[in-house]
């Protein structure tokens, strides 16, 4: 079978792969900074708080990370709104993305805590610090330098699965790109051509994640 590739048939679509493109870069981004922040509040909630929110937090941990992403999808897109929460697909991709990527990163965040050393922790208390500030001041930053390669590649795995929302029709890349190759017939150069926007956009994430690394923790070390 011959088949001959006619990689114009994308330049002429440039745009709305690019577009695609930025839109899984926001959500991705957008995921990561609300998912740390709510991974923070129950990593926190697990280490030091009341038992029933302990468990609690637990039970979202294990339920999030023992069933597939693209159900998680379909809950917040198809089941919610029979509760009255009504989401556009772009909406509701950012909010399942948040709630999974929440989920992990406590379990991240956790080990990295787990990791602190209880004399630091002692010194904090004996200063007189309450359980929050002993958290914020003598725990979450050195927890996070700990665990910060970790996080950053649950990023980069987060973004990459992203490409799952277009199951609800979420116009990211992989939504985009389906669109483009059912309609011009040239299945191998956009598929082609969007993995290696993935590729391009994974170890983009991987070197600015580097440099926020090197700055916060490496450099900030130093200053």
């Amino acid at each position: 079978m011959h088949y001959v590739f006619h990689f114009n048939v994308v330049w002429d679509h440039w745009r709305e792969l690019a577009e695609g493109a930025w839109l899984t870069i926001r959500l991705s981004v957008l995921a990561m900074v609300i998912g740390l922040a709510l991974a923070t509040v129950c990593a926190y909630a697990k280490a030091s708080g009341p038992r029933a929110v302990r468990l609690g937090v637990a039970t979202y941990v294990e339920v999030i990370r023992n069933t597939p992403f693209l159900v998680q999808i379909f809950i917040v897109f198809f089941s919610l709104p029979a509760l009255g929460i009504s989401m556009d697909a772009n909406e509701a991709a950012l909010a399942a993305m948040v709630v999974n990527f929440g989920a992990y990163g406590t379990e991240i965040l956790r080990a990295g805590i787990e990791a602190v050393s209880h004399g630091q922790i002692d010194a904090a208390r004996a200063l007189g610090l309450t359980r929050l500030q002993t958290f914020r001041h003598a725990v979450l930053f050195p927890a996070l330098k700990i665990v910060f390669p970790a996080l950053a590649s649950q990023f980069i795995l987060l973004m990459l699965a992203s490409s799952v929302v277009s199951a609800i029709s979420a116009v990211e890349l992989t939504a985009v790109t389906n669109s483009l190759q059912s309609t011009t017939f040239r299945p191998f150069e956009f598929y082609f051509v969007a993995a290696g926007l993935y590729l391009f956009m994974a170890l983009g994430f991987r070197a600015i994640l580097g440099g926020v690394y090197w700055i916060v923790f490496v450099r900030g070390d130093r200053a």
